[in-house]
């Protein structure tokens, strides 16, 4: 984003308060989705900026964000992740530059207080490099801050599409962002997924057993067979021959991925064999779709019963982000996104 902070020319910016820029967008014609992020992301602008001011939050008034272009910018953001039907974004942190910056309020240092303000209220991690201006913007931490669900990569992925944006500023090195569409190894649909009848994707179980495996490696085992691509894997408790205590270790997983993951049975177990059998499941048509709580703008997971009938589920990454930032207890939380989805569901009926 390249609304920066140093603006020697004479365009006047429109000066706005939350409420008003809320409204804007709340009479825009925009799907409930698209508005909930936009208006998040206004939301953690405005929280940073009363903490950089020392005044409520209704005492706001954005100077460069507040102007229609930066608005357009912040809801045109929130639109493209809708239409793209995004529902996880990974963001590793953010690089910032170092040095100073001019402003409406004098010349600060960077990170300016807003940006310093947002990825300290949201736990965004930052670096600084030595390039010399500002990289961060409060409108680029914000949006950041607001579609973020991840901050790791998965181990295995595959990109599916590549975008690039270039700032119009000159530094000693090329001022681009770059995002790419990911989808992680495994969790899409292989030939055999799409020919199954019945409605329900085509999976492959893998099992063994293991009566000589420590409880550390077992542990450490399910991680690599996460990151690998599987799709589901537990284990659970049983006797084997000679009324040993053990394990058995079930995989579920795409063809493509049996012989990476059975590979990972055979390092990091161990097992000498793996059972294998092809197996069909109905699935459930679902989707992730946004909420309104006491708490704000949550996801939450609706899925559709074979009857017709609705079931809406709180999104655990965004119960647990909202418990995280309130500082309120998870069962909290979720009771009140659970009562928003009731009301959505009963909504959605009706």
């Amino acid at each position: 984003h390249d609304h920066d902070h140093d603006h020697d020319h004479d365009h006047d910016h429109d000066h706005r308060g939350l409420a008003e820029i809320s409204a804007v967008i709340e009479s825009a014609d925009l799907s409930e989705r698209a508005r909930c992020t936009a208006l998040r992301i206004f939301d953690i602008l405005a929280k940073a900026e009363a903490q950089a001011h020392g005044v409520p939050i209704d005492q706001v008034h954005f100077h460069e964000v507040g102007a229609v272009d930066s608005i357009v910018d912040i809801v045109a953001a929130a639109i493209c992740l809708d239409d793209l039907g995004i529902d996880d974004v990974v963001i590793t942190g953010l690089v910032e530059g170092c040095g100073t910056v001019r402003c409406q309020h004098g010349v600060l240092p960077i990170p300016v207080p807003a940006v310093a303000n947002i990825v300290a209220n949201e736990g965004l991690p930052i670096s600084i490099s030595s390039v010399r201006g500002e990289l961060v913007t409060p409108t680029g931490a914000a949006i950041a801050a607001a579609v973020r669900t991840k901050s790791a990569l998965p181990e295995r992925f595959v990109i599916k599409k590549v975008g690039i944006g270039a700032g119009k500023r000159s530094y000693e090195r090329p001022s681009l962002v770059r995002a790419m569409l990911i989808e992680e190894a495994g969790t899409s649909a292989s030939s055999a997924d799409v020919a199954t009848p019945h409605g329900g994707p085509f999976v492959w179980k893998l099992e063994t057993e293991v009566d000589d495996c420590s409880g550390e490696a077992l542990g450490y085992a399910m991680e690599c067979l996460f990151a690998a691509g599987a799709r589901e894997a537990h284990y659970a408790p049983v006797f084997m021959k000679k009324n040993r205590p053990a394990y058995q270790i079930q995989v579920l997983c795409a063809e493509e991925d049996i012989a990476v993951l059975e590979q990972v049975l055979f390092e990091e177990t161990t097992t000498i064999g793996v059972r294998r059998t092809p197996m069909q499941r109905t699935v459930l048509p679902r989707e992730i779709v946004p909420i309104e709580t006491a708490f704000g703008p949550m996801r939450a997971k609706r899925v559709v019963l074979p009857d017709g009938a609705v079931r809406l589920y709180p999104e655990y990454e965004d119960v647990a982000r909202v418990s995280r930032e309130r500082k309120v207890a998870y069962q909290e939380v979720y009771r009140e996104a659970l009562c928003s989805c009731s009301a959505a569901s009963s909504s959605s009926l009706s």
